[in-house]
């Protein structure tokens, strides 16, 4: 079994994303960042895919995990580690 997809929509200026990234880099999990800054047909697509209008939203496969505090709620509780179990 190998790591579902993790994509983090984010800005660089961002100290929440900075923050998500972080911890799944501290994780060992790669992970697809997708900077909304540049474009707005990203940012529509992650308020399309979210419903949310903040960055970062992070998704875990097609699982929407929300946004930094959700993560580290879910890593918290263990449930992050068991959503990522694979080969890396």
């Amino acid at each position: 079994m190998t790591q579902p997809a993790i994509t983090v929509y984010m800005t660089g200026w961002c100290p929440y994303c900075q923050r998500a990234l972080a911890l799944l880099e501290s994780r060992k999990l790669a992970v697809d960042r997708i900077d909304v800054d540049e474009d707005p047909r990203l940012r529509e697509e992650m308020i399309s895919r979210s419903g949310r209008r903040t960055v970062p939203q992070i998704f875990i496969g097609d699982r929407h995990i929300g946004g930094c505090d959700d993560l580290a709620a879910l890593d918290g509780s263990g449930e992050l580690k068991r959503i990522t179990e694979g080969a890396r």
